[in-house]
């Protein structure tokens, strides 16, 4: 069996399913972050609902979002090196809409800190509007893993 392959041998397809699995984590959480935050804003600073809204955001951050991409990359990158697919043009077109969701990661992550110190906020309409990078990037990897363009 082709999938079977590699140093991970039986446990490929365990390992390939926890991928795909903790990347559903990820995107959730990247999904919500955005949404939060406009309901944040929208509520006064240092009433009990502001409050509520970052302990929200803290605690998608650290219980979903971070684990989630540690845990996604960690088991990714094993299956890289198990199958060396890592020198494909599709891989590469792949690896780069990852690294666009790591930053927007980050990003987001780093604006709930700003949104804490009370520092210059995006709109409302535009923290939806970034709702819809996640899936974007998700849409190209996904198309890249499952099509193989190239």
């Amino acid at each position: 069996m082709p999938d079977m392959i590699g140093w991970l041998g039986s446990w490929y397809p365990w390992v390939k399913a926890a991928h795909v699995v903790f990347v559903i984590f990820w995107m959730a959480g990247l999904f919500m972050l955005p949404r939060f935050y406009a309901y944040h804003q929208e509520a006064r600073s240092g009433t009990s609902e502001w409050k509520v809204w970052e302990e929200r955001e803290a605690r998608l951050i650290r219980l979903i979002l971070n684990p989630s991409l540690v845990i996604t990359w960690v088991l990714g990158l094993s299956l890289v090196l198990n199958t060396g697919v890592g020198g494909e043009g599709w891989f590469h077109v792949k690896f780069a809409a990852v690294g666009l969701l790591v930053l927007y990661h980050l990003w987001m992550v780093a604006y709930a800190k700003r949104l804490a110190e009370g520092g210059t906020l995006l709109s409302n309409r535009t923290m939806r509007l970034l709702n819809e990078v996640p899936g974007l990037m998700a849409a190209i990897a996904v198309v890249m893993v499952i099509v193989r363009p190239f």
